[in-house]
């Protein structure tokens, strides 16, 4: 197979497969039956570029060979003949200019198919536990794998729950249209969950090499496109601004997560030790303009109380300290609107720095055993505050189970690099 055909075939998949799908299940009302004809284009595509070359509009060859596979498939069951006059169909029909680019961004009240799809998504006959995954499958094309690994459950139960999923929209007959606006509010809810998780997923792989890098650039790029949509969709909602001013803050750091290692690849660099030069200060300021808005709009929310507690650690840039005791109550008021076993982590680590170590311990052990047993960051916070009180011994101890559940590589050799110097301290375990 040509190498550079193959790449570009995969490379318009990535860029594009949100799109096609999202175009073709609101042309088709039909999702399982879009995802399908994708799927054979693409597998087409595999076939015919290395022989053929790449077409000069590759979206458009796509688009062109799934359309042709939805009639195919309608042909098949014998459904032409009876929608011979339904626009639906008509507008799959080849037509001359069939080459030529679809317009994917038409003028519509849903700046983007993608946002109507992941609308039509978290209709209210479909499960609200499986909105956010099915948005970020069929959309972000993302797989039971990743998506099960972000929502914290098995791969096969994930993925039996989309599979579910997939049949009550084919069997409730759920359309794929604009709603209604007094019907966006209820959705709104899953909609920014979906770019927040795609958000958080790219994030996780920040850093990477190869394949990995390439999956979290275009992710991180899908993201914050759709978080930007988002606040064209919804104007007058706060939390839409308040998640693309979070997404900017995050953003605004990726430069300085990582810095070279001695051994020539890359180390770790904790928020609290980042060079604040390496920051994207323009990036910030947009972010903090975007608060400023969405807190004028008076509808207070998790997404903007994450994204207030992000500006509170960006002002170190400008006073070379961190506002812990301001950060403590953002922490509070998050908690009172969304408990997340991360939150709860984030405002036991606020507490421990701003108050003493001690009351950040006592944070951390409200939680249940069950929930935190595999949670690494609750045993790196931990460790943290252990430390802090000079328990060398129970810090390095805490210490080896958060390295034991943490899978990256560099977050692992960041930890070792503590855990050397927590078996190094004295023997006592005095608290300070």
């Amino acid at each position: 197979m040509n190498a550079a055909a193959a790449e570009a075939a995969a490379l318009t998949a990535r860029d594009a497969y949100g799109r096609l799908v999202a175009y073709l299940a609101w042309r088709w009302n039909d999702l399982a039956a879009a995802e399908d004809a994708l799927g054979e284009a693409l597998l087409k595509a595999l076939e015919c570029w290395p022989q053929d070359g790449v077409p000069a509009q590759p979206e458009g060859w796509l688009l062109t060979v799934a359309r042709r596979e939805l009639l195919q498939s309608a042909r098949h069951q014998r459904l032409v003949q009876r929608l011979a006059d339904d626009p639906l169909v008509r507008g799959l029909l080849p037509r001359e200019d069939d080459a030529a680019p679809e317009p994917f961004l038409q003028v519509h009240p849903i700046p983007d198919n993608r946002l109507r799809l992941m609308l039509a998504c978290a209709h209210p006959a479909i499960d609200q536990s499986v909105r956010t995954p099915l948005m970020l499958q069929v959309v972000l094309g993302l797989d039971a794998q990743r998506i099960a690994a972000a929502c914290l459950v098995s791969p096969a139960a994930m993925a039996q729950r989309l599979v579910r999923a997939k049949q009550k929209i084919a069997q409730a007959g759920i359309r794929f249209e604009e709603p209604d606006p007094a019907d966006l509010p209820p959705r709104t809810h899953a909609l920014l969950e979906a770019v927040y998780a795609a958000y958080g997923l790219a994030w996780e792989r920040l850093g990477a090499a190869g394949e990995e890098a390439i999956i979290s650039a275009e992710l991180t790029a899908e993201a914050l496109y759709l978080a930007e949509l988002c606040v064209a969709l919804l104007p007058d909602d706060a939390e839409a601004r308040g998640l693309w001013a979070l997404l900017l803050f995050c953003e605004s750091r990726r430069l300085a997560r990582f810095a070279p290692a001695p051994d020539g690849g890359e180390r770790f660099v904790p928020l609290h030790e980042q060079d604040t030069a390496r920051w994207d200060h323009a990036l910030i300021a947009r972010a903090n303009a975007l608060l400023c808005d969405a807190a004028a709009l008076g509808q207070l929310g998790p997404y903007q109380l994450e994204a207030a507690i992000q500006s509170a650690h960006a002002q170190r840039a400008v006073t070379g300290r961190v506002p812990w005791g301001g950060i403590t109550q953002l922490y509070e008021g998050l908690l009172q609107i969304a408990p997340t076993l991360g939150a709860r982590v984030g405002h036991a680590v606020a507490l421990g720095t701003a108050y003493g170590a001690a009351a950040g311990l006592a944070a951390l052990d409200t939680l249940a055993e069950a929930e935190v047993r595999n949670h690494a960051p609750w045993w790196v916070a931990r460790a943290h505050l252990l430390e802090q009180q000079r328990r060398w011994h129970d810090a390095a101890a805490a210490l080896r189970q958060g390295m034991g559940l943490t899978e990256d590589p560099r977050l692992r050799a960041h930890l070792w690099v503590r855990l050397q110097a927590l078996q190094a301290a004295p023997v006592t375990d005095t608290p300070a």
